[in-house]
């Protein structure tokens, strides 16, 4: 194993996106373990995100690491180097978030769904690329209304359940988070891209998450972990299992420590 993918909020972070809590919310050093493990084995850890660049960035620079992805997939940033990967849609004189509101489509989508989606306030705000959504749609039924109003350059990412919901949303059996972000964007590009700079083969690397969004970078590498929690509160997820993905007994960074501790073991068996 030369590189670990591992998502932050409901993966490496514990409950209140702590990095030191466990599923209970007691002290638990497993996530740092586990950035210990890789850091003991030459093994890079490269965070695949949905936070805004910013956040990410700190993230990365408090963990010391080299390489981090950021907004869903939208960007990735390689020693100080960033790279967009959205398409035609690239920063300029109005930020890629900008030139979504621009098209009508986050107006188009709360309009269709009101009592079913909404933002998902506050950490929608100051984002430069995503428009960050919760509540309970239809993929599919999503995707079609964008194609039908011209506006199939853009699509709504899943990235796992989530807690916070308004009143609006009481009804609704479970809660995600979604990004509508540019069609081209995605976790498993970067993954891929980020790959492709370091000369890593899929054999090389796993990644460790729990969304379906994360789930799609088993495309790409040679094994993708599934944090129990996720299963847990979205068993739904079982249902798009590909062959290279295993699902931890641990949560939350009990999952990643398992990741990493396994993988390494088995690398050496």
């Amino acid at each position: 194993m030369r590189c670990v993918y591992v998502d932050l909020d409901g993966t490496l972070l514990g409950p209140g996106a702590s990095l030191l809590r466990d599923a209970e919310g007691a002290f638990s050093l497993r996530a740092v373990r586990a950035l210990e493990a890789c850091h003991r084995a030459e093994v890079e850890v490269v965070l695949f995100s949905g936070r805004r660049q910013a956040q990410v960035f700190e993230d990365a620079r408090l963990l010391g690491l080299r390489a981090y992805i950021f907004e869903i997939g939208s960007g990735v940033v390689i020693d100080g180097e960033t790279e967009w990967l959205t398409g035609d849609m690239v920063p300029g004189e109005r930020t890629i978030h900008d030139q979504i509101t621009d098209s009508g489509a986050p107006a188009l989508l709360l309009e269709r769904f009101a009592g079913r989606l909404e933002y998902h306030d506050p950490w929608h705000r100051d984002r430069e690329v995503s428009h960050l959504l919760r509540g309970f749609v239809d993929a599919g039924e999503v995707e079609a209304l964008l194609g039908e109003h011209g506006l199939d350059h853009l699509r709504l990412v899943d990235n796992g359940t989530v807690r916070s919901r308004s009143a609006a949303l009481a009804d609704l059996p479970l809660v995600r988070a979604y990004h509508l972000v540019p069609a081209g964007a995605s976790k498993s590009r970067a993954v891929a891209r980020h790959m492709q700079a370091r000369g890593y083969a899929p054999e090389d690397c796993i990644a460790v998450g729990d969304s379906r969004e994360d789930m799609a970078a088993a495309d790409v590498v040679g094994v993708f972990w599934l944090v129990a929690n996720a299963v847990e509160r979205d068993p739904t997820l079982r249902e798009d299992l590909r062959p290279n993905v295993r699902i931890a007994e641990g949560r939350y960074g009990e999952g990643v420590y398992e990741a990493v501790v396994t993988t390494l073991a088995e690398g050496r068996s």
